[in-house]
């Protein structure tokens, strides 16, 4: 600071040495100012504050209060800062302040059930009465917890008195009630669960009743025979949408390419939107690529709708299957893709011509179908599996139209078929939240697996070497589980990062095993890599829920996906 001020004075001396006086510079400090009379006051007022309890107006505290400072009472007006009025330290209730009443609890349940009883209560503010004098002088002023013991025993004598009275003229009034035949002891007893309905002698009908008893037998008939059929019976309608049926070289137009084969067997993940195909009215359900090629996809819409699709050249709907009163749940081809199974909120499942578009043949057990699946042996294509509403797997011959195993034992709907150990077994998940392992043709559980942690799974998976499921859990995560003979779960492999709470969402795996993938309630598409259990990737899809996601079996990079908006995405 000298420093600086020397040398500003001889600046000044050098540039005018007559003209201007020396100019001296104000010393500044750097150390903050300190409000002496705060200070000076507090230590002349230190014995009294010791004394005072503090003023909740005051913002600042200049010395240190004791703690029964702090928690004294308040005398005088509501504080005005605290946020329902009340210092805290007039506080007696969770809810503030309360005064202490002139009268205890007890003396004023008394006088309130005195007044509900008898109509008169004592005044609190005084010795007199309120409410009803007579009553009053008729009890000689007793509240209803006074009463005399005398009183009280009259009373009971009083009442039992007036029971056995009433017994005793019921008696007189019904002389046969003892006997179960007569009317009077139907009357008398009929809320017992012995009591039966008098038998009545049947007379002669009229002509008119007869004629209404034979109508009615009619209706009856009808309904019976409506109610074989059980499911809801819809027209059943295809319309097709290409250029024409059969090409040049009269082949179908469901045959595939013969140029279609895979790229390579190292799968890619997908970047970009390469198709949407748009024509469902309401959300997509379901997908499924046709097997072994992919150049067409299934799809199954809520407006009751299933539609096929060409992937490979025009990207067009080629036909539309209608014969569903209600939304399509689930879809199932065949091995070789030329028919297909539906499954519908109507309670129908049907099984369709890819082809023609006709239906070869409807089944129904009168209750809603989840799940179908045909049995993948080649020799046992016409066996149809079906998971029901009413907890039972419903097995089918297609050929004969006869149920011709049933398996019941889940204690939820079923959610899920899948056939493992060269289809020779099959794992059903259910809304019970468990597992079970199923010899395929025999109705006795092999395998159950129930634990406490485990959530509802409705969507499993097999890997493409077989040895692995993946279950979709609701509980945010895809849980791994053996197909060897004990059925375990992976505890090392788990994936998880995505919301899948409350919807099914379809879970699914590459070509060549390296990736899994699953559909979010959020319309993302999720990737992990199998090894490591790592998000490789999130496409976000649809609005709404992206349900379903299949990986195309031929083209290895590109995936199809399916939402609630009612757009089915190629990327």
């Amino acid at each position: 600071m000298d420093l600086i001020q020397s040398y500003e004075e001889d600046e000044a001396v050098e540039s005018s040495p007559e003209s201007s006086p020396l100019r001296m510079l104000k010393a500044k400090s750097s150390a903050p100012e300190v409000d002496d009379t705060a200070l000076a006051l507090t230590v002349a007022n230190v014995n009294q504050s010791n004394s005072k309890p503090i003023n909740p107006t005051q913002h600042v505290v200049v010395f240190n209060p004791t703690h029964d400072q702090l928690w004294a009472p308040i005398v005088g007006p509501a504080h005005p800062y605290a946020k329902d009025g009340i210092a805290q330290g007039m506080r007696n209730h969770k809810l503030g302040f309360v005064e202490d009443a002139s009268i205890g609890s007890f003396v004023f349940d008394e006088q309130h059930n005195t007044f509900q009883k008898h109509g008169y209560a004592a005044d609190p503010s005084g010795m007199n009465y309120v409410g009803d004098v007579e009553a009053l002088r008729k009890n000689d002023g007793e509240s209803v917890y006074n009463v005399r013991q005398s009183e009280q025993k009259r009373r009971k004598i009083e009442k039992n008195k007036e029971e056995r009275d009433g017994e005793e003229k019921k008696e007189e009034i019904e002389p046969e009630a003892e006997n179960p035949a007569s009317e009077a002891w139907l009357t008398r007893n009929r809320k017992s669960p012995w009591s039966r309905k008098r038998e009545v002698v049947q007379g002669e009908l009229t002509e008119e009743q007869k004629k209404y008893a034979e109508e009615h037998a009619k209706k009856k008939e009808e309904k019976g025979q409506q109610n074989e059929a059980k499911g809801e019976h819809y027209a059943d309608k295809s319309t097709f949408h290409g250029k024409e049926e059969k090409d040049y070289q009269g082949r179908s137009w469901i045959e595939a390419p013969k140029d279609a084969k895979a790229n390579n067997d190292h799968c890619y993940i997908p970047k970009r939107l390469v198709h949407t195909w748009s024509g469902h009215t309401k959300g997509v359900s379901a997908i499924r690529f046709f097997p072994k090629h992919g150049h067409l996809l299934l799809s199954a819409g809520m407006d009751c709708k299933v539609k096929i699709w060409d992937v490979y050249n025009s990207g067009k709907c080629m036909r539309t299957y209608m014969g569903h009163g209600k939304a399509v749940r689930d879809i199932c081809f065949s091995n070789d893709g030329t028919k297909f199974l539906t499954a519908g909120y109507d309670k129908n499942i049907k099984y369709w011509d890819t082809e023609t578009g006709q239906v070869i043949s409807t089944f129904s057990t009168g209750k809603i179908p989840y799940v179908v699946k045909l049995n993948p042996d080649d020799d046992k294509q016409n066996i149809l599996l079906a998971g029901m509403s009413d907890k039972k797997i419903v097995q089918w011959d297609i050929n004969t139209g006869e149920i011709t195993q049933e398996y019941d034992q889940h204690l939820g709907a079923v959610n899920t078929i899948t056939f493992v150990d060269n289809n020779r077994r099959f794992v059903t998940s259910s809304d019970d939240k468990s597992l079970r392992v199923w010899e395929f043709g025999i109705p006795v559980v092999i395998k159950y697996i129930s634990e406490p942690h485990m959530h509802s799974m409705p969507s499993i998976s097999v890997h493409p070497n077989g040895n692995w499921l993946a279950a979709q859990s609701l509980d945010n995560q895809i849980l791994i589980y053996s197909t060897r003979e004990r059925f375990q779960l992976n505890k090392k492999k788990r994936f998880a990062g995505h919301i899948a709470a409350g919807y099914a969402c379809q879970v699914n795996f590459s070509p060549d095993g390296r990736f899994v993938m699953s559909g979010d309630g959020e319309g993302k598409c999720w990737f992990w890599d199998w090894k490591s259990c790592k998000v490789f990737r999130t496409l976000k899809c649809h609005n709404g829920v992206c349900i379903g996601a299949e990986w195309h079996p031929l083209e290895q990079s590109k995936v199809a996906t399916c939402g609630w908006d009612g757009l089915i995405k190629y990327w």
